[in-house]
């Protein structure tokens, strides 16, 4: 049974940390590129980071470069999202998604959401 589960998330004031984790089961977690997204009420599931499946590149959206890292631990089937001088607008819930194209399939992911509120 595939599952994603996410953890980490909380209520942070503006300007503070968080670490988010999603670990992953029930599929060779090695194959797949792990990405990040949020969904903030009343708009659209937007990307957030994504990483490739060795870890060897990464990619931001442009509104948390150099405020998050994505970054994954194959030994673990983990993958974290590191997110420093949080903002209000980063308020969301965050779902980790787990991504392979292969030359018969592609294969997707979700896990259910964690909730991240920055607020004062």
């Amino acid at each position: 049974q595939v599952q994603l589960v996410e953890s980490g998330g909380g209520l942070v004031q503006p300007g503070g940390s968080l670490r988010l984790s999603c670990s992953a089961s029930g599929f060779t977690f090695t194959r797949y590129a792990m990405t990040w997204y949020r969904q903030a009420p009343g708009k659209e599931r937007e990307l957030v980071a994504t990483i490739t499946s060795a870890g060897g590149s990464t990619n931001y959206a442009d509104s948390v470069k150099g405020r998050f890292t994505i970054s994954r631990d194959n030994a673990k089937n983990t993958v974290y999202l590191q997110m420093a001088s949080l903002k209000p607008e980063d308020t969301a819930v965050y779902y980790c998604k787990a991504g392979r194209t292969s030359s018969t399939r592609t294969s997707v992911y979700w896990g259910q959401g964690t909730q991240v509120t920055v607020s004062s």
